[in-house]
């Protein structure tokens, strides 16, 4: 049955699927291969703002105490801190600030987490804490001016609820450590935002009590943050972890979940910005490198901005090094990039929606129908996908549509096809029909990088009474973008395409 997408729109895509992109730490941004592959991700899909871990960790060094006359000091040093901010500038893309972790100067334990060990306990003095917030988030003021900084979220630690990522997941210490470091950013300037509490996923109990502690003491809140990830406990295997999915429609109601739970309290009209998600939380779990991945995640991205004001997927890059450095090119890491800048299906999904228009004409469990500005129709399909393995995946899907196009009188318009599958732009069956090779020669390299790329199919379609009939069928877990155009045909009244026949073929 064919599907009548309607001529007018029925709302707008948001960009909130782009407003934020997650990174590995900080200081990785020093590197030559990180950012070659940020300008690339910039360059094919834009995103506004990048957060990620270890700004105040010791591998970027801005707390460095010393003693002088028998006197305890500290110089903030921002020598790293400007590199990479400069470098996110140069490309386009800005800071969603996260504080954290502990210097270890300036820390109440030695509990560390990931193997760059940051560290995870509260401030010895939050006194100096705050003097830390203060001048890191003064610094940035100074360099980069008051109103570009004002547009950069700052989000006050990680996951507070885990005891990996805060000493014995102390909800009370962590009251104590944002109405500190909100007070000391807002010190700085009063419109600069501040947010938290940066919850993992299982973890909406904590949200009442935050907002309860914040407005009770009059505490500075602009957002609200939460992660959210849909993969069961991990079956670790020797460098890889294996892990059930929960249907990707968990992802959405985890998306939801903030503002159900904030009901009623003052924060309950807040930006929620989901500054985490993914399928997996392992940064070494396979499904992150395949077509199903793209698959699973495609209705997310059609539809995470109808229910927060930004998503972040987590992360842009495989330059990432919280297990360790990586084993491998392909080895389930995160980023939508490998190291060396091997595209993975999940990267086209974000490439094909930075195509799509800002008019929504149609939306559905398998497809999203937009438009732009200029009249151009762009349709994101794919393959929905069963995470319960109960039922085999169907080898095809099709997907038919009837689609506004074109101003009044025309009769073609022009169909560019580009798919990623199993079969076409998927890097990850490529490197496993080579052998997964562990260090690629340069000439692996520019092969994976070549079947990294989506399938390319273009063609006339006919145009009657401003409707296009567009007809897809989509293989096991594909993702797919067709733009069509509405063709002025240009043609010389004197061409003849039988000109190009061979002289053999004429009649």
């Amino acid at each position: 049955m064919r599907g009548t997408v309607p001529e007018r729109p029925v709302g707008r895509l948001t960009d909130a699927w782009r407003t934020c992109v997650g990174t590995g730490r900080f200081d990785l941004a020093l590197r030559r291969d990180y950012q070659d592959s940020l300008a690339l991700v910039q360059r094919d899909i834009g995103f506004r703002h990048i957060r990620g871990h270890g700004l105040l960790s010791d591998g970027v060094g801005v707390h460095r105490p010393y003693t002088y006359q028998g006197e305890r000091r500290v110089r903030h040093t921002f020598t790293y801190v400007d590199q990479v901010v400069d470098a996110y500038l140069a490309v386009g893309i800005r800071p969603f600030v996260e504080l954290g972790f502990m210097p270890s100067a300036l820390a109440s334990g030695d509990q560390t987490v990931f193997w760059w060990r940051g560290n995870v306990t509260p401030p010895e003095s939050y006194t100096e804490w705050g003097d830390l917030v203060r001048a890191t988030v003064a610094h940035l003021v100074d360099r980069y001016g008051l109103d570009e900084v004002r547009g950069w979220p700052v989000e006050v630690w990680n996951e507070p609820n885990l005891p990996a990522f805060w000493a014995g997941a102390d909800q009370d210490a962590y009251h104590r450590l944002y109405e500190v470091s909100a007070h000391a950013v807002k010190d700085v300037d009063a419109a600069l935002q501040v947010g938290g509490p940066a919850l993992s996923p299982g973890a909406d109990e904590w949200l009442k009590p935050f907002a309860e502690f914040v407005t009770d003491r009059d505490v500075p809140v602009d957002f609200v943050s939460r992660h959210a990830y849909t993969s069961g406990p991990a079956r670790h295997l020797p460098f890889g972890t294996r892990q059930t999915l929960a249907p990707a429609a968990e992802l959405l109601e985890q998306f939801a979940a903030p503002r159900r739970h904030l009901a009623g309290t003052a924060l309950a009209d807040h930006p929620v910005h989901i500054t985490e998600f993914n399928s997996s939380y392992r940064p070494d779990n396979p499904i992150h490198d395949t077509a199903f991945h793209a698959a699973y995640l495609a209705p997310v991205l059609a539809g995470g901005g109808d229910l927060v004001d930004s998503f972040s997927y987590w992360t842009f890059s495989d330059v990432f090094e919280e297990e360790g450095v990586p084993t491998a090119p392909l080895h389930g890491g995160f980023g939508l990039l490998t190291h060396r800048q091997v595209k993975k299906p999940t990267y086209h999904l974000y490439a094909f929606m930075a195509r799509l228009g800002d008019e929504v004409l149609a939306r559905g469990p398998d497809h999203l129908v937009t438009r732009h500005p200029d009249g151009r129709v762009a349709v994101l399909a794919w393959a929905p996908v069963d995470v319960t393995g109960r039922e085999p995946a169907p080898e095809r899907h099709t997907l038919s549509l009837s689609v506004p196009i074109g101003p009044p009188g025309t009769t073609s318009a022009f169909l560019l096809r580009s798919s990623v599958s199993e079969d076409a732009g998927n890097a990850w069956a490529a490197w496993r029909e080579m052998g997964s090779p562990h260090s690629p020669r340069p000439r692996q390299l520019d092969a994976l990088r070549e079947a990294a790329e989506p399938a390319r199919t273009h063609r006339a379609v006919p145009v009657a009474a401003g409707r296009a009939d567009v007809d897809l069928v989509l293989a096991r877990h594909e993702v797919t973008l067709a733009e069509l155009t509405a063709v002025v045909d240009e043609t010389p009244p004197w061409w003849d395409d039988r000109l190009l026949d061979p002289p053999g073929d004429r009649e």
